[in-house]
């Protein structure tokens, strides 16, 4: 598994297509061995199918993503994503993904999906989610500013207090004036610090501990907002959004340091208090999707969704070439390799066969979840596919009523071809290595022979 996932690109709602695919594999193979043939032929004829399955896919792309940057061209392939997940809302998600991935896009360096976060909170509906170029945090504001425009940050993941010795140590104070000296000596050191980062023109201080009272004090006198956040993590995505260095101790930050945020303020969305950084530039480090909705089961589904979705946009980057969706490619495939397979000699050609037959699974089950007819929209399909020419774009009308056949490049139904390229190596993969362990090693309870009947173990004396 590590292997894959250092050499191969994550792919977007891949994972039910490798395991519906590999099953279906097992379960042809099944029926083969059955029928006299050898794991060994079964395993030869999947790989060469498998193979040849590969160079057709090449040749059935239709569609090309021009401009990954483009948000209207990026839609129609996250709605696809999102669309299995979420039904009804695809629309409305694939605009908001594509809107908050486009404000990240990097020109340069590559697209990460951690840039892209999600933020729920319980309330209204899913359509009032909405799209931030920055970041949000459910926090409040440990200071009495709660706004700031054109804020100059300055990030400590040290606690925003003066600092304490870690032994104890003892003070011995002979007279009253200087009792009352100490503790004065004590806040003009903590005026100090907290008057340096003003005359920087700081205006907002982040720290990842706790915030001291009379640092807190000064921070209120001297006009800047004190946020604090408890998770490391934030905190360092923070630091990537605003172009800062978090600070490790209280010491006064450099040019290079200080991080900058067109407007850090003190929201409420719905009932919740939220801290948010807001960007203006065109191109911002990090967004936000605020999700919205009346239960966290519902906000946990779209999160889930948002993830496939932002996933698609990551594949798009590497590979823009997509393929035609609705089932379409499937058949296709199943089509092209059932005549490979007529033409292979050998024992192989009858699991090239059953490869084929393995695809047919995918518009059934797309069938049937709509309510139609499995064996009547498949036999639909492969009449629509012997035209040679448009026949390799008809996929299923999962919205008629009744078992239709619709050109998918018309209507704009793509599947990323990354996807299913590294899905059907997947799933070949791993029912091949299902085929080849044929024995099972039972496991035996430890501790030797059983002793015999009548007889005292020696190991109770």
């Amino acid at each position: 598994k590590q292997w894959y996932q250092r050499r191969v690109p994550i792919t977007a709602g891949g994972t039910n297509f490798v395991m519906i695919l590999a099953g279906s594999l097992l379960e042809k193979a099944i029926d083969l061995l059955e029928c006299g043939l050898s794991p060994s032929e079964v395993i030869k004829g999947y790989e060469m199918a498998a193979e040849q399955c590969l160079i057709i896919l090449e040749t059935l792309v239709c569609h090309t993503v021009k401009d990954v940057k483009n948000k209207e061209a990026v839609i129609p392939i996250v709605k696809t994503a999102v669309g299995s997940k979420q039904d009804g809302y695809e629309d409305f998600l694939a605009e908001l993904i594509s809107d908050a991935c486009s404000k990240i896009m990097p020109t340069q360096r590559t697209f990460n999906v951690d840039h892209v976060r999600s933020c729920k909170i319980l309330g209204s509906g899913v359509l009032s989610s909405t799209c931030l170029q920055g970041m949000i945090f459910k926090r409040n504001v440990e200071s009495d500013i709660t706004s700031v425009k054109g804020a100059k940050i300055a990030v400590y993941s040290c606690p925003f207090d003066i600092g304490t010795t870690e032994t104890k140590g003892t003070v011995l104070i002979k007279t009253a004036e200087e009792l009352k000296n100490f503790s004065v000596d004590e806040e003009k050191l903590i005026e100090n610090s907290v008057k340096a980062l003003a005359d920087l023109g700081i205006t907002c201080v982040v720290s990842g501990g706790k915030v001291g009272d009379m640092m807190l004090h000064f921070a209120n006198k001297f006009g800047i907002m004190v946020v604090r956040l408890m998770s490391k993590w934030d905190l360092r995505r923070l630091c990537k959004s605003i172009n800062a260095t978090a600070l490790p101790n209280m010491t006064p930050p450099t040019n290079e340091e200080i991080g900058f945020c067109s407007m850090v303020a003190l929201e409420e969305v719905g009932d919740t208090v939220v801290v948010s950084f807001r960007q203006d530039r065109e191109e911002s480090a990090m967004s936000t999707i605020i999700i919205r909705g009346s239960t966290d089961n519902i906000m946990d589904d779209i999160e889930r969704a948002i993830d496939d979705g932002v996933n698609s946009v990551k594949v798009l980057t590497r590979d823009q070439r997509c393929l035609p969706g609705a089932g379409a490619t499937e058949i296709e495939l199943a089509k092209q390799l059932m005549t490979f397979g007529e033409q292979t000699p050998g024992m192989e050609q009858y699991a090239i066969k059953k490869f084929a037959e393995a695809f047919e699974v995918f518009p059934k089950i797309l069938a049937e979840n709509t309510g139609l007819r499995g064996n009547e929209v498949l036999a639909n399909m492969y009449n629509a596919h012997q035209d040679k020419v448009s026949g390799m774009n008809a996929g299923i009308n999962l919205e008629s009523d009744h078992c239709e056949v619709m050109d998918v490049v018309e209507r704009k139904v793509f599947d990323i071809y990354l996807t299913k390229h590294w899905g059907i190596k997947f799933a070949v993969n791993a029912a091949c290595t299902v085929l080849v362990v044929d024995q099972i090693i039972m496991a035996k309870q430890a501790g030797g022979p059983k002793p015999r009947k009548g007889q005292a173990d020696p190991d109770d004396e």
